[in-house]
């Protein structure tokens, strides 16, 4: 049986830039663990939102005792409720060392994983265990935001959408706790100029090239 090369793939980037859609294609071709660190965070918004805890942090450290990823991506997530809410929850320092905790015991149980959120290759996966590669995904904001509209089936307006989503990049970009930054050796993908076969063809480059070293 050949043995698989360790690969270990960071994907970070603004809200609605592609980088989830990426993600999932590059992990099914390449036969990665793909973990989605947004997901978590928004799981965790439901929890508050649903529970209303006089505690949240105390709250999610219990509930996060023995919880599954599997089970996190099982969730439906994606309301404008749980965007809304989870924007200021990701600032939380506190709520970030439980979300990473989790994150880190699932890494570095697989060696070969990718992980897609806002600070992985700057935080998560920054050293042990370090990133093998690393993408960064940028998406003009009318594109991204009609992109968000068509997923959630055009119930929210598209200029609301919008509103949503710059304020998030930007709070995203501003947050003292692990803001979201392009690291020096990240590979750009501009997912507004190309499409979902042009991205994994960019991504599948940088990885096969990789893989053969």
């Amino acid at each position: 049986m050949v043995k698989l090369k360790k690969l270990i793939i960071a994907c970070d980037g603004e809200s609605a830039s592609g980088k989830s859609t990426a993600a999932k294609l590059v992990s099914k071709k390449y036969n990665l663990l793909l973990i989605n660190s947004g997901l978590i965070y928004r799981y965790c918004s439901k929890l508050i939102i649903k529970n209303k805890p006089k505690n949240f942090i105390i709250f999610l450290k219990k509930k996060f005792e023995n919880i599954s990823y599997k089970m996190i991506a099982k969730q439906k997530l994606h309301s404008e409720e749980i965007s809304n809410h989870v924007t200021t929850l990701a600032k939380n320092k506190q709520v970030r060392k439980i979300v990473n905790k989790l994150q880190v015991k699932i890494i570095r149980s697989n060696k070969r994983i990718c992980v897609e959120g806002r600070d992985i290759a700057s935080k998560i996966l920054a050293k042990k265990p370090k990133y093998d590669l690393a993408f960064y995904f940028k998406c003009e904001l009318d594109i991204a935001a009609r992109r968000r509209w068509l997923d959630l089936k055009k119930s929210v307006p598209l200029k609301e959408i919008k509103k949503s989503l710059k304020i998030r990049t930007l709070q995203d970009k501003k947050r003292r706790n692990s803001p979201l930054i392009k690291v020096k050796d990240a590979i750009l993908i501009r997912s507004d100029k190309l499409n979902k076969k042009e991205v994994l063809a960019k991504m599948s480059k940088a990885i096969n090239k990789y893989l053969i070293n």
